[in-house]
């Protein structure tokens, strides 16, 4: 669904200048160029993870580019009612109607739909799993809640969607849990026997009964809500990149004039669970063009390339994220002292 509308004049304008030689695109990028993504973990405070993503906001004011905030939240749920045994992931997108002001309710709704589809189909496959979401086997489980937001729409917001989401989920923790078992007990009750003045214990067992009670089963949380141990399997979620498919070239990282202006744009969600043998999660064809069968597998492969190096700078600002939030909270704690 394209988000934004050009004139046939302004679509022939900028596709000539992405096929000239060399290639001009409008800020004067190279056609593989990111714009700059900016990252911030741990942005909502009553979360289990939170991430906050901007791809190309201008350096001078702070604002603009397409900016994104992802959020995970764990609720329990019962396996035996409407519940999956080991937990599950639910993903949903909203998208700001500030983000998309020239699109009626109707068509934001479509659009948020479709996110979420991608999103959630994705990421809820069971070699995405984490296996640290079970609590009691076949009783109760953790319901993994991603909730991501569109605030602002420049460009390439399915990248933006898939970075943040893997950043949220990267942060999350699931708080620790332990087993406790409760046996019933019968306490000794003694009546007055009037006919023939006996005290009898009512509480004595039977030698005929054999039935033996379970004992009941429960969880008890180890530590507090803002603790715990990291989402099994993080380093697995995936990252996409789009291809912007214009005649026999593509490029990276579209604007939204550059989005309305090609026919096809590819989305390949890559995840790097074995370096030298990554796996494709999913693939998407947005628009209305057409791709040749024998371009497929050289996309395929330049889209790998370029899903890693995403992929490696991401995790490389994740672990950089984490000690800078680890010092932070250090000295937060060592000022309470």
């Amino acid at each position: 669904m394209a988000t934004t509308s050009l004139s046939k004049a302004e679509k022939s304008y900028i596709q000539a200048g992405l096929l000239a030689t060399p290639p001009q695109r409008i800020d004067g990028r190279d056609l593989f160029d990111f714009r700059t993504v900016a990252l911030e973990t741990g942005v909502a405070p009553l979360s289990n993870g939170s991430a906050r993503l901007n791809i190309g906001k201008d350096p001078q004011d702070g604002g603009g580019g397409t900016g994104v905030i992802a959020a995970t939240k764990l609720e329990v749920e019962n396996v035996e009612e409407d519940g999956t045994d080991g937990g599950r992931l639910v993903c949903s997108v909203t998208c700001s109607p500030a983000a998309y002001p020239h699109l009626s309710p109707g068509a934001l709704d479509d659009l948020q739909q479709d996110m979420t589809t991608i999103l959630h189909q994705t990421l809820s496959h069971p070699s995405l799993h984490p296996a640290n979401l079970g609590i009691l086997p076949r009783k109760k489980a953790w319901l993994l809640n991603l909730d991501v937001v569109v605030l602002s729409d420049a460009g390439n917001v399915y990248d933006a969607l898939f970075m943040a989401a893997r950043a949220a989920l990267y942060d999350t923790k699931v708080p620790r849990t332990r087993l406790v078992e409760m046996h019933s007990t019968k306490i000794a009750q003694k009546s007055w026997n009037t006919t023939d003045g006996m005290d009898v214990d009512q509480s004595a067992p039977s030698g005929l009964d054999t039935r033996q009670a379970p004992p009941a089963q429960d969880f008890d949380l180890v530590d507090y809500w803002d603790e715990g141990e990291e989402l099994d399997g993080r380093t697995r979620w995936p990252v996409s990149i789009t291809l912007n498919i214009v005649s026999s070239s593509y490029f990276l990282d579209g604007n939204l004039q550059e989005e309305a202006a090609v026919p096809l744009r590819i989305l390949l969600v890559f995840s790097f669970l074995d370096v030298n043998a990554p796996t494709v999660q999913a693939t998407r064809m947005l628009g209305s063009g057409e791709i040749q069968l024998d371009q497929i597998k050289s996309l395929l492969s330049d889209g790998q390339k370029y899903a890693w190096e995403i992929f490696s700078s991401l995790t490389a600002k994740l672990k950089d994220e984490d000690v800078r939030r680890t010092l932070k909270d250090r000295e937060r704690f060592v000022t309470r002292q």
